[in-house]
Order: structure tokens, then sequence, then C-alpha cells
């Protein structure tokens, strides 16, 4: 199991607490530090069974400042995801070919059975 981490997030921090109290193995990617590749966050959006548009945080003052109202391609905000790892939705848990996000943290029990 690997979760998509920001340790300032309490939902992150909260969504890590859970997977731990179930005793799983998790491997932590604080990805604003390690961010995935353009095709690592493709395998990942393709577990979600997202599109990168739908894992954006419009609440982002850069989000709201860059990007707003802009038409972009799902690959083109492939390539904003990247190379602003912040407006990636957290966390991200993944365990196999399935993912989840942790909003609410309970969203990862799913992974956990």
């Amino acid at each position: 199991m690997k979760i998509f981490h920001n340790p300032r997030c309490t939902k992150s921090r909260q969504t890590l607490q859970l997977i731990e109290e179930k005793g799983a193995d998790v491997e932590i990617v604080k990805y604003l530090d390690d961010t995935p590749s353009k095709s690592e966050l493709k395998e990942v959006l393709k577990k979600l069974g997202m599109q990168p548009s739908q894992i954006i945080r419009k609440g982002e003052s850069i989000y709201k400042e860059q990007f707003k109202g802009k038409d972009l391609s799902e690959d083109e905000w492939l390539d904003v995801l990247v190379n602003n790892p912040k407006l990636i939705e957290r966390p991200i848990v993944v365990k196999g070919d399935k993912a989840v996000i942790g909003r609410p943290p309970e969203n990862v029990l799913s992974l956990l059975d």
C-alpha cells in the first residue's frame, strides 16, 4: 500500500493514521518533495478511474490565479499537476490495481479488506 501524503494536511494525517491503526504496511510518498512523474500519475489516475482534471484542488491560490477558467486537455492538466504538485488532491492511497482519495479518510477502508 502506498499513500501520496502531505504531512501538513489534516485529512492526509487522518488517513495515514487509519491505515496504521489497521496494521497495514504502507509506503509514504511525500509527493510535494517527491513529485510523481507523468507516467506514475497516469497509472495512479487509471487506478482511481479518474481524469487529471478530477483531482485538481480548485481552492488553491495557484489554481485560481493561473488555471481557473482555462480549457485544457486532460494531457495538459496532467502536465499542470506534475509541475504544480500542490494542486494534486490528497491523500491518494494505492493498493494493487486500486486507488482511492482519502476524503473522507474512511474511503481507505475499502482498500484494507
